[in-house]
């Protein structure tokens, strides 16, 4: 085998130190290459030095010190974008520097390589790329048929790179479980950084190592909140940077809310009271599957449809129900990923379901939000798109049933006539939730908690006021419920601080009368 090749034809690789840079420069100018890039990269120490070992020996390929031409083909498990870029580089500068198989490189992502021709196109290349695991289990069997076909025809004198997580990496070998031995022996292990190298890194980006009280701020959130981040390194690092740049400052810890905390903040909205009887059931079943193990209790549908006009807290609910499942650990991140059927359907062939499949990846581990969903269900030119969204999520909903939750959320009407378009979306679905449209007084709660909230005092007149103009709206088509309030507050606020503006005395400036009371140009949101 070519590993042990490797170990066997020359020993120095695991009982002399590698060539150094400099002494490679002096061997031959035309084949230098900088081994000290490789320990920029992520990877783990023993990744590191294979290769290490494997660059040395295209070198002496190159330089005929070795006469026998080893394939090389890697596994890189990784969900580092940066890493994963600076090792394709690396091999791109060793395959040039040595002649290593000669030029040309291609890639393979399963969410663009729709047709076989182009997987054929790809493997004419000498060095090709194969990423995006997950977009492989989409593909019908004769996709993945002969694609392995191509796969075993082009191991020869050509180096392939698989990349991927390792649990990504795991389902594509499963098609032949002799492949990482036979064929694929060199893997490489992506590890994250620790606390100290997040610290310094984070230090030199933002230049503030001197400020020795920000440095100390900086560290303790590091400590905290890297252990326990939810996006990969990259973005970790990029998004603290961002805020201390801007704020000179770090951003203010979070902390994890009760379960007590969180219903509290469920029974303080107004009315919904089906919604939060359904929910507190949930979690009651939830609770007790966990606390009682000899029962034989189902596994917990979580995929839910949300069905109601717009303004009756549907988004609301929604991320309720994120913090509820992060708690009860039925979700790893506390996530919300809120998108619509533009963000689902491409405009041209075979880009929907790549689209669809990069909302889904973005969601895993939280819960998926998909408002407006009966537009999935439109029959105009692009309902043949649609259905391959839909078809996607399908698919998504039952491979990620342990990893993502889905929520359909839209109006009513329109919604029962995209559940009944789709019976694989029917079938998938655990939980209805209907939001009725919220009564006249209940607007009235919502419009007096927000100015509670703000510190407003809002008299007797001005009650009123509000009530005539939620009566000559309530009924309009589309009328916005709780948006429709929103926008009352807000132009109510903007009035206020101009009747108010030479005004000085307390009660008067923290007081909402009939004057301020403004309805106007609302009819955009009834």
């Amino acid at each position: 085998m070519n590993k042990d090749y490797l170990a066997d034809v020359y020993k120095d690789f695991f009982e002399t130190p590698l060539v150094s840079e400099k002494q490679v420069e002096e061997t031959t100018e035309q084949t230098s290459f900088p081994l000290e890039d490789v320990d920029k990269l992520l990877i783990d120490e023993d990744s590191k030095d294979l290769l290490k070992k494997i660059f040395e020996y295209m070198r002496k390929y190159h330089d005929k010190e070795e006469e026998r031409y080893l394939d090389f083909n890697f596994v890189l498990e990784s969900d580092n974008d940066e890493t994963i870029k600076l090792f394709e580089d690396l091999i791109k500068k060793a395959i040039s520097s040595y002649n290593y198989v000669g030029s040309g490189n291609s890639i393979i992502s399963f969410y663009e390589a729709d047709t076989v021709d182009k997987v054929k196109d790809a493997f004419s290349k000498n060095f090709i790329i194969i990423k995006d695991i997950n977009g492989l289990k989409l593909k019908d069997e004769n996709y993945k048929k002969v694609f392995f076909h191509l796969l075993e025809e082009n191991l020869s004198h050509k180096i392939v790179l698989i990349e991927g997580v390792k649990e990504e990496v795991n389902y594509f070998f499963e098609f032949d479980n002799t492949l990482p031995q036979r064929a694929f022996p060199f893997t490489f292990v992506g590890i994250e950084p620790g606390v100290q190298d997040v610290y310094h890194e984070i230090l030199e980006m933002t230049h503030v190592a001197e400020d020795d009280e920000l440095s100390i701020k900086i560290l303790d959130y590091i400590s905290e909140t890297y252990p326990k981040k939810e996006f990969d390194y990259p973005s970790y690092r990029d998004s603290l940077c961002r805020e201390i740049l801007f704020k000179h400052d770090v951003p203010k810890l979070e902390t994890e809310k009760t379960m007590d905390e969180i219903f509290e903040q469920l029974n303080e909205l107004v009315g919904l009271e089906k919604i939060k009887k359904t929910l507190h059931e949930l979690v009651d079943y939830m609770s007790l599957r966990d606390r009682a193990k000899d029962l034989k209790l189902n596994n917990v549908n979580l995929h839910m449809v949300f069905l109601g006009n717009p303004g009756t807290g549907k988004t609301t609910v929604a991320r309720i129900i994120v913090d509820i499942l992060y708690h009860l650990k039925y979700i790893k991140q506390n996530k919300l990923i809120e998108v619509s059927s533009k963000d689902l359907v491409a405009e041209y062939v075979g880009q929907t379901a790549p689209k669809t499949m990069e909302v889904v990846e973005r969601a895993r581990g939280g819960v998926l939000f998909i408002d407006e969903a009966y537009a999935l269900a439109s029959k105009d030119n692009q309902n043949s798109y649609n259905a391959e969204a839909i078809a996607t999520l399908i698919k998504a909903m039952e491979d990620y049933r342990d990893d993502l939750v889905v929520i359909f959320a839209g109006y009513t009407k329109e919604m029962h006539d995209f559940l009944d378009s789709n019976s694989g979306i029917v079938s998938r679905i655990g939980y209805t939730l209907e939001f009725d449209d919220y009564t006249e007084d209940e607007l009235v709660q919502i419009f007096d908690g927000m100015m509670k909230k703000a510190g407003f005092t809002v008299n007797e007149d001005a009650y009123i006021e509000l009530r005539r103009i939620i009566g000559e709206n309530i009924n309009s088509k589309n009328f916005g419920n709780a948006r429709f309030i929103r926008n009352v507050y807000e132009k109510t606020i903007i009035k206020h601080a101009a009747n108010t503006k030479d005004k000085k005395r307390k009660k008067i400036l923290c007081t909402i009368t009939k004057d301020d009371i403004s309805a106007e140009n609302l009819k955009q949101f009834v």
